[in-house]
């Protein structure tokens, strides 16, 4: 049997053992993971230069347009505050009130007995009216001549507005006598208060039209 002798055994044995020293074996791993985290910072410092460099070109192309935009927002609140003014006045224009059909309801009202001295009206601000009548009438007996007045006042204007109320404010007889074809008449002096909707009254609906059938075989 061959003997084998292994003069390098204590250094084989040593160097096995610096191997497996588990200093050398942390170290290695201690380096192995920081070289891991460089790169990882390394990525995450090239991805933030990469968004400051995205972030410096947006802001760079912003200063350019942002006087376009400032004009442009500018205008557009120039526009809205316009038409704002401009639906004002159209409010104004299609809910205005006109005074020519109203006076001239009045003047088909007065008799040639009545005698109008003074009309004042106003409109208010939730759209209705209010007059105020003042005059004096003539007649056997003017109190009744008055509310003759009123009467068709009542009547004429109930046809084209809604809520229309008229009332005597003050009614009273005068001493004083008026001439009416030579003949001296009785007068009273009255104040009539009007109120009503400014809005037309609505029309009623036309009534529906029967077709008559005609029996040709008869």
């Amino acid at each position: 049997m061959a003997l084998h002798l292994n003069l390098l055994h204590e250094e084989i044995l040593a160097e096995r053992q610096r191997q497996r020293d588990p200093l050398k074996i942390g170290l290695l791993v201690l380096a192995g993971c920081g070289a891991m985290l460089f790169i990882y910072y390394a990525w995450n410092a090239y991805q933030t230069l990469e968004i400051k460099s995205h972030l410096s070109k947006v802001q760079n192309e912003w200063a350019k347009i942002e006087p376009q935009v400032t004009a442009a927002q500018k205008r557009s609140d120039e526009l809205n505050s316009i038409i704002n003014s401009t639906r004002v006045l159209d409010g104004y224009i299609d809910h205005r009130f006109f005074w020519a059909p109203l006076l001239e309801k009045i003047s088909h009202c007065v008799a040639p007995n009545v005698q109008l001295t003074a009309i004042e009206g106003v409109v208010l601000d939730d759209g209705g009216i209010t007059i105020s009548i003042e005059g004096m009438a003539a007649a056997r007996e003017p109190r009744s001549a008055a509310e003759d007045l009123r009467q068709m006042l009542l009547e004429q204007l109930t046809k084209s507005y809604h809520d229309v109320k008229v009332e005597f404010k003050t009614l009273e007889d005068l001493d004083t006598m008026a001439n009416v074809a030579g003949v001296k008449t009785p007068m009273a002096r009255y104040n009539i208060f009007v109120s009503f909707g400014a809005t037309e009254a609505p029309k009623p609906a036309p009534a529906p039209t029967r077709v008559k059938h005609i029996d040709e075989s008869s």
